[in-house]
């Protein structure tokens, strides 16, 4: 493969483009970003190139990198150090799904969703759903029974 050559302080005219449209709407809060081979091959540079211009977004907290999601629009007129801020996103769809086990809104013994119902819902990969599972599994909150799905277990209520 021949190198690219590309001026110097590229990366930073990527950055700029990239701020414009989060700033403009373009790529709004919440959002994906595309890929980083998506956004290479339109600025016509390399992935390290690229990244540099990422990494400049991400320190001044206008993207973040998530698990299992890639790199995501934060909404600059809130505050970027809530509750989940900085959590893999298997922590914060583990912590959804607990939060509707403790209202009551999934009883014990009800079904949660499978994996492929995660992904639906959330955008993240089936490894990431599974991770989430897992760990209201290992909090004993769940059980997986194999062939049937995962269930909810009885939730102690807390003592007055």
């Amino acid at each position: 493969m021949v190198p690219r050559s590309t001026p110097w302080g590229t990366y930073v005219r990527i950055a700029d483009e990239l701020r414009q449209r989060i700033a403009d709407g373009t790529c709004p809060p919440d959002a994906p970003l595309p890929s980083e081979s998506e956004l290479s091959q339109e600025f016509g540079v390399a992935r390290t190139t690229l990244r540099r211009a990422l990494a400049v977004l991400e320190k001044e907290r206008l993207i973040r990198a998530l698990p299992g999601t890639g790199r995501v629009v934060l909404d600059p007129s809130a505050s970027n150090d809530g509750e989940h801020s900085g959590q893999p996103q298997y922590r914060r769809i583990a912590a959804d799904l607990r939060d509707r086990i403790m209202r009551g809104e999934l009883a014990p013994g009800a079904p949660l969703p499978s994996e492929a119902a995660i992904v639906q819902q959330y955008g993240v990969s089936r490894g990431t759903a599974r991770q989430a599972l897992s760990d209201l599994e290992g909090a004993g909150l769940i059980r997986s029974v194999h062939g049937k799905g995962r269930f909810v277990l009885g939730v102690a209520k807390p003592s007055r």
